[in-house]
């Protein structure tokens, strides 16, 4: 049963999934402490800087997780396109 491709092709998808919820969740735990320790001590907001440059880390890896999970469907279409083009050409 291990060796099915729709098994290993799901539990690779589901990976990649789990992966980004995580980042998720830690980019918001994280963020949400920086943010309650720069309110408790005032002074400039410092917060909004980690919180600007892991968001735009966090959006790559979530347009990334997109594209290649949405691409997987494309790219089957796009091999089977072309094997459909090479067999009438024969």
């Amino acid at each position: 049963m291990d060796d099915d491709p729709l098994l290993k092709q799901a539990r690779r998808r589901v990976k990649m999934k789990i992966g980004f919820y995580l980042h998720a969740a830690i980019y918001l735990l994280v963020n949400a402490a920086l943010m309650a320790a720069n309110l408790v001590t005032g002074g400039p907001r410092w917060h909004l800087a980690p919180l600007l440059g892991w968001g735009l880390g966090l959006a790559i890896h979530g347009l990334v997780t997109l594209m290649v999970l949405r691409g997987d469907g494309l790219r089957e279409r796009m091999v089977a396109e072309e094997v459909q083009r090479l067999r009438s050409r024969q």
